[in-house]
């Protein structure tokens, strides 16, 4: 079978658009998630405190074309002589009020908790905290695709007083796609 003069240009042509249809540029990171980079990801973590031993994972994910991030989190208890095996799931939103330069959060859980925090990450990029007057999360970079993250409440009438709820840490899934 001889290949014809439209058989090579086809070949041709298809070397030259497949490249183009394989490398789109993924969706650019928005300049104000820059501190908070390290995070952004899907996470598998392990860890104890309060609740318990437990495991799970999270992902911080840009949406609204990158315009917030979305933080979903599971994690998973075994069950203990004093309780049942339970689930906690929450979503924590990340967004820049207009006209404000520090970034804010509100917080969301299964059990009615609504939190409203000030997002303050560290100068070197490599550590951020979502602080409350009753609650502190930290996330703290440990390597290129670890974390390790610590969660702590102030007793009551004890505002900025915290004491540590939950330890654990995290590795990253898979690395995304991100230009910044």
């Amino acid at each position: 079978m001889a290949l014809g003069y439209a058989s090579p240009m086809r070949f041709l042509l298809l070397l030259l658009v497949n490249p183009i249809l394989v490398a789109q540029p993924s969706p650019q990171l928005d300049h104000r998630w820059a501190p908070l980079a390290f995070l952004i990801g899907e996470w598998t973590g392990e860890g104890g405190g309060g609740p318990g031993q437990g495991s799970g994972g999270f992902s911080f994910l840009p949406d609204q074309d990158g315009k917030i991030l979305i933080r979903k989190n599971r994690a998973d208890y075994q069950a203990s002589k004093d309780r049942p095996a339970f689930s906690h799931t929450d979503l924590m939103i990340v967004y820049n009020e207009p006209g404000e330069t520090k970034l804010r959060a509100i917080y969301f859980d299964m059990e009615d908790h609504v939190i409203h925090y000030t997002v303050e990450p560290s100068t070197d990029g490599n550590s951020v905290q979502f602080v409350s007057e009753t609650f502190r999360l930290t996330y703290r970079k440990t390597g290129p695709d670890t974390l390790a993250l610590k969660f702590e409440i102030a007793p009551p009438g004890k505002p900025g007083a915290y004491t540590t709820y939950i330890e654990a840490t995290a590795h990253r899934n898979q690395k995304p796609e991100t230009k910044n």
